[in-house]
């Protein structure tokens, strides 16, 4: 019976630690979601469905399970309740850091906001990597990666508020109101035809 209960106690720890490993990953995923949703919104494509964060996912619905009898057996029934109250606390963290995320970034101007700002107030064209770094400098704060400003950067040159130029395989951004090096490629093509 002793080993029975000391198996028992291990597995419920072990699945705990799963359950709080598996509720990290669907926080940061909810974090990337939301981050993916607002860039999306602010290129101007069809917005996606949040999912409902209001009813609490599988996993996190087993985690406020209350304990099993024969682990409150163990410890009584002051520490059954003490179990429970950390697992709701734990829950009320995670709800106040996601709500603290949530405010944080709606406060917080959007990545397209912050590249296009960028763009503007340079006098000459800036390669993705450059004002990468130049944003990451700026905005310590946020984690501003290449690739994702490369994206951006393609987004605006759709909707025409930046303009791309290639020299070799270099490509260089710069802002729609300044003048725009395709205009310039442009004028022998009309005194030709």
């Amino acid at each position: 019976m002793a080993s029975d209960l000391e198996r028992n106690t291990k597995e419920q720890e072990r699945i705990g630690a799963e359950i709080e490993a598996l509720q990290k990953q669907l926080g940061a995923l909810q974090h990337d979601h939301s981050v993916l949703v607002s860039m999306q919104q602010a290129l101007g494509g069809a917005s996606l469905a949040r999912p409902d964060t209001t009813t609490a996912p599988s996993v996190p619905e087993q985690a406020s399970v209350e304990p099993k009898p024969t682990k409150a057996k163990k410890t009584g029934a002051a520490g059954a309740k003490k179990t429970a109250s950390k697992k709701t606390a734990t829950k009320k963290t995670a709800a106040k850091a996601s709500s603290a995320t949530a405010s944080t970034t709606a406060a917080s101007p959007t990545l397209v906001e912050l590249v296009r700002t960028h763009v503007e107030q340079q006098s000459e064209p800036r390669s993705a990597a450059e004002i990468s770094s130049a944003l990451g400098q700026a905005h310590p704060e946020r984690n501003i990666k290449t690739t994702v400003v490369r994206t951006t950067l393609e987004g605006l040159v759709a909707k025409n508020h930046v303009h791309r130029t290639k020299q070799g395989s270099s490509v260089f951004y710069t802002s729609a109101a300044a003048p725009k090096p395709a205009a310039v490629e442009a004028q022998p093509e009309t005194a030709a035809g």
